[in-house]
């Protein structure tokens, strides 16, 4: 009889182990499903060469000779089969306007100077216009704006959120904003440039000083050595701002 119970009861202790098993499975199964629901995945690109096919990559080319990506190139189906690897948002980078080396005065758009520009396709994050985007990655400059706003449709269309990136204190030495809103002015416009400091100053500057190129190093000049009517040695910026990272030079 006693056996009998012994047996009875380790019978019953197997079978709950093993109910207990399959629930703890079916709980395991079911949290790592709700993870994967949850999964963020991030596609993050370089917008100027997504649909750049072209592979020449002469130093110091114009977009004529090494090509450039452009928001169109952002197709339908490019989305898709985007989406397809899994992907839940899509980081567009290098998009806000920056100072770039190329002629768009056609269209309202002052020319940087090489001199203060990194390269011909200059810094994503050395901002022109915040309120405004690239005109390289544009088919028709013009409408840069409209091509933007359709290629955010076409990447919400294809389930996938949108992510752009700047850097709010960054921006390029010849700011100008063209589609500022009501109310909102360049930066500077109302600094007091007397002093180094004040709190309501959108800049650090070097009062009494001009700004002066740097120095080249490496034998390293604009465009290359390429002629361009701006790149003589010289910005014009008075009084001289700090360039930043910490650094009160000009």
């Amino acid at each position: 009889m006693k056996k009998t119970i012994k047996f009875i009861s380790i019978t019953s202790i197997i079978l709950l182990i093993g109910c207990n098993g399959n629930n703890t499975k079916e709980s395991t199964q079911s949290m790592a499903s709700g993870e994967m629901k949850q999964k963020q995945v991030i596609y993050q690109v370089f917008t100027r060469l997504f649909g750049n096919t072209n592979t020449t990559n002469k130093p110091w080319g114009t977009i004529e000779e090494n090509g450039v990506g452009k928001f169109n190139d952002f197709t339908d189906n490019a989305l898709k089969e985007i989406k397809d690897l899994g992907v839940t948002h899509i980081w567009y980078t290098g998009v806000p306007h920056h100072a770039v080396i190329r002629d768009y005065t056609e269209f309202g758009i002052s020319n940087d100077d090489p001199d203060v520009v990194k390269g011909r396709a200059g810094s994503p994050y050395a901002v022109k216009d915040y309120y405004s985007v690239n005109p390289d990655l544009a088919e028709n400059p013009e409408k840069r704006m409209d091509e933007f706003k359709a290629l955010i449709d076409r990447s919400h269309k294809a389930g996938l959120k949108v992510i752009i990136d700047i850097v709010p204190n960054h921006v390029a030495r010849n700011y100008e904003g063209m589609n500022n809103p009501e109310g909102v002015e360049d930066f500077g416009a109302s600094d007091n440039v007397n002093v180094v400091y004040a709190k309501n100053n959108n800049f650090y500057y070097n009062p009494g000083k001009s700004f002066e190129v740097p120095d080249a190093i490496n034998d390293y000049k604009p465009l290359g050595g390429e002629a361009h009517p701006l790149a003589d040695g010289k910005f014009i910026e008075e009084p001289a701002k700090w360039t930043g990272n910490g650094s009160r030079l000009s």
